[in-house]
């Protein structure tokens, strides 16, 4: 087994400027002027290395500034006197160091630890997980830059969420060397070798006591990133595990062992540092689940699902658990103070209470102005809002058709030419305002840096895919599918009878499927026939999400890597919109339908408006589109059956029948 750590003075010696770290690597940062060619470099995924990024950012000084700001880590809190110990907390930060969120975010980090060390008050700042990826700050060099920020923030261990796996093995690899300090998971196993790939414990010597850091890294890894990232290079078998077993006994076994390996080595005060999650679409790998099955943990740290709380819960044996997690973005930092005598207090802090570190905070912004100039370029426009919410302004991309997951979705199947395409609600995390569409607007709705691809599959796949993409309904996944060239419907009343395996990968369907009423092109799904589909590599070749009813040994791959999904998207409005999102995409327009017993009918706006019209239709007549409308709901109304939409579209000549208008006038044949 690897090595777990009594770490005395584990926390990187004395502060190394990011000057004098490129001037030990061979890699001086000499400032230089760079001239943008957005044509070559708007859509490429690295479109700017790491090292030209640290030239054209101009940081040497700042960030000599910066380091000499922060001491040592050794300094003022490893101390053998019986003192208050402060730990400081973050975690889903998703790379928002922008002044968009509350503050300066790591500036204010900084400056908070420095508060605490500038009054030799023993302090330690951890973090739990998602830290390298969700904005172009991290995609653009795969997360180089926020680990620089990290260390020079003075960050004393991590463990690992699902989304440090998103730029490949390699890279989450590279990253763990890169940081200065020590990550940290119980459940990251080298298949190969038996061994875990990180030490399941961190004890440090802090205020008199010894605190132990148990990692532990959420099970959904392998479907909320890319499965194939864990695959051999043929991808024909799994080389690495992260622990959790179908009904949740790996996960807890091996968290129980890091415990006790724990207590073994002398630990005082035991904490949970997970990427678990409190999201009942997790179950049986919540946090809540691990604290319920295992003993000795005196407070959890926890992430993944964006969720603020600072509560206490019961282990196994009945104990009260210190449990915390911050939200999101920065939103908050929490703070747990252990005292002198072993008890616990701990609040969640919001970061405007916080003046921010003023040399952390100027290394801060010349990378963000740097960057900016791009980011800002304009690429397109919108006259109306595209969101991810429903109505009531919450978060609904990952279980409910939004606008939004419209275009991206008829993005991709109109660029590929394909019959269908899916885009995975996790796919699609940020709106765009009205107005001037930026780049960097684009980039939050797609930071992934996924590739387009078009496959060949049956039209059981595509049902099988539906199911799983609704399975969670009404509860939220990542996998629930934004749809284009298809409608369907989802009977809530009927419980998802999908089976997946313990790494939450679809199986089979056990059972009636939830999903019915498939029509592509307005012809019902034939199960037996192939369909094009246009998605990307992420779902189609890798089955991400747990989509293995794809993956590159179940599909027959006829376009590979087109260009990256921001490009996709991108290119569609501007090529095919004329650079203007318009009225058609001004709200969902009813490809989802969700059924349940008090409704047998499609339930959207369109219905408030149209209920109750006398089905008898006179030749001449007409019907003005709403919002929410589509051609299928529309003919539902008038004629009683949605399969006659193809007598709307051709009446009015309509090229896609997928594509109306709010206020358009539509020609009504009689039925």
């Amino acid at each position: 087994m690897q090595n777990d750590h009594l770490c005395a003075c584990s926390f990187g010696g004395s502060v190394v400027s990011l000057k004098q770290r490129m001037r030990h690597s061979g890699r001086e940062a000499v400032p230089q002027k760079l001239v943008w060619n957005i044509k070559e470099v708007l859509f490429v995924k690295h479109f700017i290395s790491r090292r030209n990024f640290l030239k054209a950012a101009g940081v040497t000084a700042a960030a000599s500034a910066m380091a000499a700001a922060v001491p040592q880590a050794s300094a003022g809190f490893l101390t053998g006197k019986d003192a208050a110990v402060t730990i400081l907390y973050t975690n889903d930060v998703h790379t928002y160091i922008d002044n968009k969120s509350p503050k300066l975010t790591y500036a204010a980090i900084a400056a908070m630890k420095q508060g605490y060390v500038d009054e030799g008050k023993p302090v330690l700042l951890v973090d739990a997980g998602d830290h390298i990826q969700g904005t172009a700050y991290g995609s653009m060099d795969d997360g180089a830059t926020i680990i620089e920020l990290m260390n020079e923030a003075g960050y004393d261990i991590a463990t690992l969420g699902n989304h440090e796996f998103d730029y490949g093995m390699a890279r989450a690899k590279a990253i763990i060397k890169e940081a200065d300090f020590p990550y940290v998971s119980c459940n990251w196993v080298d298949l190969r070798t038996g061994l875990r790939v990180l030490p399941a414990v961190k004890l440090f010597p802090v205020g008199g006591k010894w605190i132990a850091f148990v990692g532990i890294t959420t099970p959904e890894s392998f479907t909320k990133s890319t499965p194939a990232y864990f695959m051999n290079a043929k991808q024909t078998k799994y080389i690495y595990d992260i622990l959790g077993g179908d009904d949740g006994r790996k996960l807890y076994d091996a968290v129980q062992k890091a415990i006790d390996k724990a207590k073994a080595l002398g630990a005082d005060i035991i904490i949970g540092l997970g990427h678990l999650g409190v999201d009942p679409s997790s179950s049986p790998w919540t946090s809540e689940e691990v604290i319920a099955n295992t003993t000795g943990f005196d407070a959890f740290i926890d992430g993944h699902s964006h969720s603020t709380f600072s509560e206490t819960i019961k282990d196994k044996s009945g104990k009260e658990v210190v449990f915390e997690q911050t939200g999101t973005k920065l939103a908050n930092v929490g703070k747990i103070i252990i005292k002198a005598d072993g008890t616990i207090t701990h609040e969640n802090v919001d970061l405007n209470t916080v003046e921010p570190d003023a040399e952390a905070a100027a290394y801060i912004q010349t990378i963000t102005d740097k960057f900016d100039a791009l980011q800002k370029q304009v690429v397109a426009k919108t006259s109306v809002e595209l969101t991810i919410n429903g109505a009531d302004g919450k978060r609904a991309v990952r279980n409910a058709e939004t606008n939004l997951g419209d275009l991206c979705a008829d993005a991709y199947r109109i660029l590929l030419g394909a019959d269908i395409a899916f885009v995975n609600g996790g796919g699609v995390r940020d709106n765009i305002k009205v107005g001037d569409i930026t780049y960097g607007d684009i980039i939050k709705v797609h930071p992934f840096g996924n590739e387009a691809c078009l496959v060949e599959v049956t039209g059981q796949q595509i049902k099988d895919a539906l199911e799983l993409g609704s399975a969670a309904y009404p509860g939220e996944s990542g996998g629930f599918l934004q749809v284009s060239g298809l409608t369907y419907t989802i009977n809530a009343d009927i419980p998802s009878s999908v089976v997946k395996n313990d790494k939450s990968e679809f199986v089979k369907v056990d059972g009636a499927y939830r999903v019915s009423d498939i029509m592509v092109g307005g012809q019902p799904l034939d199960v037996s026939k192939t369909y094009t589909l246009a998605s990307h590599n992420y779902m189609l070749k890798d089955a991400g999400d747990g989509y293995t009813m794809f993956g590159t040994k179940n599909v027959k791959l006829l376009k590979d890597g087109v260009m990256i999904d921001n490009q996709v998207l991108i290119n569609y409005i501007v090529n095919n919109l004329g650079g203007v999102v318009g009225e058609q995409y001004a709200a969902p327009q009813g490809r989802i339908t969700i059924k349940t017993a008090a409704s047998d009918v499609p339930t959207n706006e369109s219905d408030k408006v149209i209920a109750g019209r006398d089905t008898t239709v006179t030749e001449g007549d007409t019907y003005t589109v709403v919002a929410g409308d589509c051609l299928w709901n529309i003919a539902y109304k008038l004629y009683g059956t949605g399969t006659l939409y193809t007598k709307l579209a051709e009446a009015n000549k309509l090229a896609d029948p997928y594509i109306i208008y709010i206020g358009q006038i539509l020609t009504v044949p009689a039925k």
